[in-house]
C-alpha cells in the first residue's frame, strides 16, 4: 500500500501546485491520474496553446506550464499512480482513507484532495458502428506507449493538437502514418499544421481530408478502416491501428459515489475557509469545486492550493502551530535535501 500525507487526485496544474505548497509544510504528497502524464488537459489536450492569465507570464504555453510546474515541485520527491482511475474511497475507524484506482493500487493517506480539474476524463468516441469490439485490439483512444505502433501502418482521425502533434511524432515511429480529418482546416497550432503539410510533402504522413473513417474491419482485430472523401467514393485502407483523437470528455465519474454533495457535476466546499467538502478530511480544488462566486481559472486553483493545505497540515497536525514564512525569507528546502534561499546581505561593520 502506497503510504502519505495528502493524497491528490488529478495531476492537472493545481493538483501538481498542491505539491509545492504541501512541501513547504514538510508535507508529503502522491497523485492519482487517469492520464499516463502529468499535466492534465494542459499536457493531452492542448500543450500547445498559449495561456495568457498566468501571474508573472504574459504568455505561455500549456505543455510549458506543467514542465515549469514539475520543475519547481522536483525536490519534493512526490509520487505518481498514472494511468488508474481513484475508484473506491474508504474511511477507516481513525478517520484517515484508503483510495483505490480500477486497477487495485490502494493509497493510505490522513488528507485525500480532490483536484481533478473537471473530473476523470473518457475519450469521445466516433460514431462507427462496432467500434467497441476493435478496443484494445487495434483501436485507441489514448497513445501511452508509442513503441506499440514501430513498424507499423497507423491511422489517426482528428484536427487538434493532439492529432497532428502525434501525427508528427509517430512519422518517425510507424511505417505508415496517415491522418485524417473531416474538414481541410485543422484547430492546432500553425506550426504543428505546416510540420504535417512538410511532412505529407516528402512522404512521411499520408493526409486526407475532408473525410471521415466510416468502418472497421478485421477478425479479432483491426486490419483495414474505410475512408469516405467527400466527391470520392470509399475505399479501404489496410491498417494495424486506429488512433481517434477527438479529446476527452470529462465526467466525475466513481467519485460522484463517493457521498460527496454534488451540484451541476461538479463538488461543493466551503470557500469561506478550507475548500474541504462535505466530508471531513476530503478538500476539493480546482474545477471540479463549486461554490458561491467560483471562477474556473487555474490561478484560482493555485490559491485554493494554498488555503487547504495550511487546513490540511492542522488536521495532520493537531494542536501544532505553524507559523508561516515568506520563502523570501526562509527558501524553499526540498526533500532530497536541495535548498533555494536568497543570498544574505553582508553588513560590515567600520570602526
Amino acid at each position: 500500500m502506497i503510504q502519505t500525507d495528502i493524497l491528490i487526485i488529478g495531476a492537472g496544474p493545481t493538483g501538481l501546485f498542491t505539491v509545492f505548497e504541501a512541501g513547504l509544510l514538510k508535507l508529503k504528497t502522491h497523485l492519482i491520474d487517469a492520464l499516463p502524464q502529468p499535466g492534465g488537459q494542459c499536457s493531452e489536450i492542448y500543450p500547445k496553446k498559449p495561456i495568457y492569465d498566468i501571474p508573472g507570464f504574459p504568455e505561455i504555453l500549456a505543455g510549458d506550464l506543467v514542465k515549469n510546474l514539475l520543475k519547481q515541485i522536483e525536490s519534493f520527491e512526490p509520487g505518481f499512480t498514472l494511468g488508474e482511475r481513484a475508484e473506491t474511497l474508504e474511511r477507516l475507524e481513525d478517520d484517515t482513507f484508503v483510495v483505490t484506482t480500477n486497477k487495485g493500487t490502494k493509497h493510505y493517506a490522513p488528507v485525500v484532495v480532490i483536484a481533478g480539474g473537471l473530473g476523470s476524463f473518457e475519450p469521445r468516441k466516433p460514431p462507427i458502428v462496432g467500434i467497441e469490439n476493435y478496443e484494445d485490439k487495434g483501436v485507441e483512444y489514448i497513445i501511452r506507449d508509442p513503441e506499440i505502433y514501430r513498424n507499423k501502418k497507423v491511422v489517426i482521425a482528428g484536427g487538434g493538437d493532439s492529432a497532428l502533434d502525434w501525427s508528427i511524432f509517430l512519422a518517425n515511429v510507424a511505417s505508415e502514418v496517415t491522418l485524417v480529418h473531416r474538414r481541410n482546416e485543422f484547430r492546432g497550432a500553425l506550426d504543428s499544421v505546416e510540420k504535417v503539410q512538410e511532412l505529407k510533402n516528402i512522404g512521411k504522413i499520408n493526409l486526407i481530408t475532408p473525410a471521415e473513417i466510416k468502418g472497421l474491419h478485421g477478425e479479432g482485430k483491426l486490419t483495414a478502416v474505410t475512408i469516405a472523401k467527400k466527391g470520392e467514393e470509399s475505399r479501404l485502407l489496410e491498417v494495424d491501428h486506429f488512433i481517434p483523437l477527438f479529446g476527452l470528455s470529462p465526467k466525475l465519474g466513481p467519485l460522484g459515489n463517493w457521498g460527496l454533495e454534488i451540484e451541476k457535476n461538479a463538488i461543493k466546499v466551503d470557500n469561506s475557509y478550507d475548500y474541504q467538502t462535505n466530508l471531513p478530511g476530503v478538500y476539493a480544488i480546482g474545477d471540479v469545486n463549486t461554490y458561491k462566486g467560483k471562477l474556473k481559472l487555474i490561478l484560482s486553483g493555485f490559491h485554493e492550493a494554498a488555503i487547504m493545505c495550511q487546513s490540511a497540515y492542522q488536521r495532520i497536525n493537531p494542536g501544532k502551530k505553524y507559523v508561516m514564512k515568506y520563502t523570501t525569507v526562509s527558501g524553499v528546502e526540498g526533500f532530497d535535501g536541495s535548498k533555494k534561499e536568497a543570498k544574505k546581505e553582508i553588513v560590515q561593520t567600520i570602526y
